[in-house]
């Protein structure tokens, strides 16, 4: 899958939760934890699904990818490159330390340019 992929997939791309954090997304789908409010979800099962990006810096380059989890179950579906200058100033933010990061900021900014959101 590629962006224009996606910007082309109205449902999917309407199906996307912007504000999602990949600790958000862990709480609500695995650890039943606190969400951002109680009135978030009204019950929480297998039948929620959630479509977010995260950037994965595990390994080099970063790797953007769009997620969909429901339940337990977790598909990537499609993984992205970030343009270099933005790549840069992305590790440079976050210390070049190794993880899963929430799509914010300038990146966010970019990515929904991209999709014309």
């Amino acid at each position: 899958m590629r962006l224009g992929d996606i910007k082309k997939n109205y449902n999917l791309l309407n199906s996307v939760d912007w504000d999602m954090t990949p600790e958000e997304a862990i709480a609500l789908h695995l650890e039943w934890g606190p969400l951002r409010s109680q009135s978030y979800y009204n019950s929480r099962d297998n039948d929620n699904e959630t479509v977010y990006f995260v950037i994965n810096t595990w390994k080099n380059p970063p790797i953007l990818t769009l997620v969909r989890r429901k339940g337990f179950d977790s598909e990537e579906l499609g993984n992205f490159s970030l343009p270099k200058p933005l790549e840069a100033e992305f590790l440079q933010g976050i210390g070049k330390y190794k993880g899963v990061y929430a799509v914010e900021g300038k990146v966010r900014d970019w990515l929904k340019k991209e999709l014309d959101v």
